[in-house]
């Protein structure tokens, strides 16, 4: 499994919402403070994305795609001059579309998801994301078209089976836009995410993703990717922001946190096989790392989820064939 797909899986992003909503024309919502990721692309129209702390409102087209970690309150407005509606008051009044409202003049259709990160130390993908991720190329654009085509047909036409079909296309949406968003070289952006687009670099994180349990050293690595061991070590710091080494062992500790969650293997089990060759060892690192130690965190555990936080009160609950489920 790539690395992407491994922090993906490892995060597991849970689709909150899933489907489309529809901005009339001369039309502004304003969303509150959000958790999780949203990632939503535009079928029709366009409209403004502002979000606070930002000066400049993004215009998105059709076939744009924007993808908001979780953070400030934000806004989509047909019009930027009106005053906007509060999202709370939309919400309490919804009722349903028909298509004639989708193609209202100066109206913006979108589908999308909202997604919650229910592992835990999701920073490790989220501290990587700008505060706005704006898939506008042609070329990028080509890529989305199919998920959003498909997605866009589910919500408008609800068949048997089209919540959970929503849901993965919406997955998919998330994906690919991440997908994109690394590979884009004018981003020039600091993290492992964008690392994994260096040849280099990201097959030095690919060599500690598939065998975090290796002896690893600086020397080791470097020589994998044909560098010398202190250009590699400045590269490396360059662009993903910490040292090799640094970036291993918070590797391993997110490894070893899942599965003290997530199994019941010991703890010497755990450590063994991420290359400790102590339990004690294993616990200072896991503990400077992790902030508590590996019993605390298995303890922590079996307590009530708690990732997800307030965000359920910021949504309509609507999945396919919801055309005006704003999330």
């Amino acid at each position: 499994m790539d690395p992407l797909s491994e922090v993906l899986a490892l995060f597991k992003p849970r689709s909150y919402v899933a489907g489309g909503f529809r901005i009339a024309g001369e039309m502004a919502i304003q969303w509150p403070q959000h958790e999780g990721i949203k990632c939503y692309a535009v079928v029709s129209g366009q409209c403004w994305l502002s979000v606070e702390g930002i000066d400049e409102a993004i215009l998105l087209e059709a076939g744009d795609c924007y993808l908001l970690p979780p953070g400030p309150p934000f806004r989509l407005a047909t019009d930027l001059s009106v005053r906007p509606v509060d999202f709370h008051v939309l919400r309490a009044k919804r009722k349903s579309d028909d298509a004639a409202d989708e193609k209202q003049e100066g109206a913006c259709y979108l589908v999308g998801g909202h997604f919650v990160l229910t592992g835990s130390h999701a920073d490790f993908l989220l501290n990587a994301l700008p505060p706005i991720v704006h898939i506008r190329k042609e070329a990028d654009k080509a890529a989305m078209r199919w998920s959003l085509q498909r997605m866009t047909e589910e919500v408008r036409d609800p068949q048997p089976g089209g919540s959970l079909i929503t849901q993965q296309l919406a997955y998919m949406m998330l994906v690919q836009a991440l997908r994109l968003h690394l590979s884009d070289e004018t981003n020039g952006g600091i993290g492992w995410l964008f690392a994994l687009a260096d040849k280099q670099m990201g097959a030095a994180i690919r060599c500690m993703h598939d065998a975090p349990g290796h002896d690893w050293t600086l020397q080791k690595l470097a020589g994998h990717v044909g560098m010398s061991r202190s250009v590699f070590a400045l590269r490396f710091r360059q662009t993903v922001g910490t040292t090799p080494m640094e970036y291993l062992t918070r590797w391993r500790m997110l490894l070893a946190g899942d599965r003290l969650t997530n199994s019941r293997e010991s703890t010497a089990t755990i450590a063994s096989s991420l290359g400790y060759e102590s339990e004690s060892a294993f616990g200072k690192a896991f503990k400077r790392t992790m902030a508590c130690s590996p019993r605390e965190y298995g303890r922590a555990a079996v307590l009530p989820n708690r990732v997800l936080g307030s965000s359920g009160a910021d949504e309509i609950t609507q999945g396919a064939g919801a055309s005006v489920s704003l999330s």
